[in-house]
């Protein structure tokens, strides 16, 4: 199973919808450049994937790139069903391991406040870098064994 890139989402601020940015920079046991969830932990990187992005939008709201505070948002890969401890190598040379799927959500969220429901709790899953590499829409995901 291969997917791809289909937006790089930051923010500077933990509890914030993430915008979207035109490439970044993965940095090995780090997370994502700049960040604000990123650091020495296993929730380094947030992936969601566009499927289940759009059964929200498919009640009639209009959802953006990062506004479930996903770094990245994948096309082609069924996220949840991915084991704990799966490798996912995305363009060239990052290689991040999967490390958690889903999470409760907390108070804060900024997308349930506006639209009452969230997503990333039950389908969005976690990772952390093991290698390090640049990252933009379009690239190449594959996962690896």
């Amino acid at each position: 199973m291969n997917g791809k890139v289909l937006a790089v989402c930051l923010s500077k601020e933990k509890g914030t919808t993430k915008k979207q940015i035109k490439s970044g920079t993965f940095l090995e046991e780090y997370g994502l450049q700049g960040d604000a969830h990123s650091g020495n932990w296993h929730r380094q990187v947030s992936l969601l994937g566009i499927e289940s992005i759009n059964k929200i939008k498919a009640k009639g709201f209009n959802i953006k790139f990062g506004d479930f505070a996903e770094n990245i948002t994948t096309e082609g890969i069924d996220l949840p069903k991915l084991p704990i401890g799966t490798k996912l190598r995305i363009g060239e040379n990052a290689l991040l391991e999967i490390t958690q799927i889903g999470k409760s959500c907390h108070n804060a969220c900024e997308i349930k406040k506006k639209i009452g429901d969230c997503v990333m709790p039950r389908e969005g899953v976690f990772a952390r870098v093991l290698n390090g590499g640049s990252i933009q829409a379009g690239d190449s995901i594959t996962i690896t064994k």
